[in-house]
């Protein structure tokens, strides 16, 4: 029986994590630029002391989609979204480049031009985009240059702030942080600014979860979690059934 009990139990433990991957999906559903996770599971042996004889479920997060989302036009001079593949390299809570598609973007009391998880957004040299307050307009344009109108300067006076460090990794050479940035696997050093990333203004690159395949996935393995607790409790069941037995005799 133990066999049977340890297999149902390890099933169910996967399924169980298998759905908080869906639902951390589905919860981003509206997030601005989020790339959904990918969850597999596959069979794996016990190795330990004597013949490795049992197996178990394990579950994985072999990666996430990397299709881009559906992008709305918002008018918003601080709403970019990039075009085709590309990241913004912004700033972590530890000091470090990580990238993101997140677009929505905002300046803070000091000037600081971030996204919407308030994380900075880099520049040239790899440091911070500062915006010299007050000023009348922020435009940035197709390739990340910032510019700005100055407070009372004419409106045709355009002055270049600093540029938005875009670049484009191998998808397969990244992997999302605890923090939701993906980061490059390895590898401790900033990337290189990419001048073939370009972006569009005034538009925003929502989340590429499909709730629908979400929602399928999930009723999938609460469903599989259901048959692993019932095999479980017939495992008990028989071994009352055993145990009544052995008394009988």
């Amino acid at each position: 029986m133990d066999r049977a009990l340890f297999l149902a139990m390890s099933g169910a433990k996967q399924d169980m994590q298998g759905m908080r991957v869906h639902a951390n999906n589905l919860a981003n559903v509206s997030t601005t630029g989020f790339r959904a996770d990918l969850q597999q599971t596959r069979s794996m042996q016990v190795f330990g002391e004597g013949v490795p004889s049992r197996v178990f479920t394990m579950a994985e997060r072999t990666g996430n989609d990397f299709a881009q989302g559906s992008v709305i036009s918002t008018g918003r001079d601080l709403d970019i979204a990039i075009q085709g593949d590309g990241w913004l390299a912004v700033q972590d809570a530890g000091g470090k480049e990580g990238y993101s598609r997140a677009g929505h973007l905002n300046v803070d009391q000091m000037g600081m031009l971030q996204n919407s998880n308030g994380q900075l957004v880099l520049g040239r040299n790899d440091s911070p985009i500062f915006i010299p307050l007050p000023v009348n307009k922020i435009e940035i344009s197709q390739d990340g240059t910032v510019s700005v109108i100055p407070k009372g300067a004419p409106s045709d006076v355009m002055v270049i702030v600093d540029r938005i460090k875009l670049v484009k990794p191998e998808n397969r050479s990244l992997f999302k942080d605890t923090d939701g940035l993906f980061k490059v696997i390895g590898n401790r050093d900033p990337l290189d600014a990419d001048a073939s990333v370009s972006l569009a203004k005034g538009m925003l690159e929502g989340s590429n979860v499909n709730a629908v395949a979400e929602m399928t996935s999930m009723i999938d393995l609460q469903r599989h979690f259901e048959m692993q607790v019932k095999l479980m409790k017939t495992a008990e069941e028989m071994d009352k059934s055993s145990s009544s037995l052995m008394r009988i005799s």
